[in-house]
Formats: structure tokens, C-alpha cells, sequence
């Protein structure tokens, strides 16, 4: 996709008009990516909560805690992800309004 990098391990697009169609390209990319970077961490949080146990249960159910909270984010843009592949992105603004019929 032109004007798509990669920095740091982070997706960024270069500056350009917005149209919807790009818009919906870039969720599409975007939200994959997310997912996927998403459940890297939720792994992390898991192995580190494993290491952690030994030295702070505390700590061990924390970083637990917050797996759980990554697998409910990540659930939240497959929603998401689900409903642009079935063409919901995008037809109404943040406001409710139609953006195209």
C-alpha cells in the first residue's frame, strides 16, 4: 500500500487526502495489525505473569489481569474488523449521519 512504513515496530501511513475508500484500506491493514501486535502482548503478559509468580503472586495476577483485558481489546476489533469486511465501515459518521447510501 503506498505510503504504508513501518517505524519502531509501529504502522504509519504517510500524510494524504482522506477518502472513505482509503480510509476502509487502512482499517483493513490496521486493524489486522493491531490484532496480531495485540496477542504478541497478551503472550508477554502471560510468560511474564508465569516468571513473576515465583517473586509476587501479586504481580503474577496483574499482569494476568491484564491478558485478559488485551484478549477483551482484541475481541473488540475483530468486532470491528468483522464489521468492515461485511461493508458497516464507514456508512455513518461518528454523529449517526450517512455518509453514502
Amino acid at each position: 500500500m503506498p505510503g504504508k512504513k513501518e517505524e519502531q515496530g509501529r504502522l504509519t501511513f504517510a500524510r494524504e487526502d482522506v477518502t472513505m475508500d482509503n480510509v476502509e484500506a487502512k482499517l483493513k491493514t490496521l486493524l489486522a495489525y493491531w490484532i496480531e501486535h495485540n496477542s504478541e502482548h497478551e503472550q508477554e503478559f502471560r510468560d511474564w505473569a508465569d516468571k513473576a509468580a515465583p517473586i509476587s503472586g501479586e504481580i503474577a495476577k496483574q499482569l494476568r489481569k491484564a491478558a485478559v483485558k488485551m484478549a477483551s481489546v482484541s475481541d473488540e476489533l475483530n468486532r470491528a474488523k468483522q464489521a468492515l469486511l461485511k461493508g458497516k465501515g464507514g456508512s455513518q459518521d461518528v454523529h449517526g449521519q450517512t455518509l453514502r447510501g
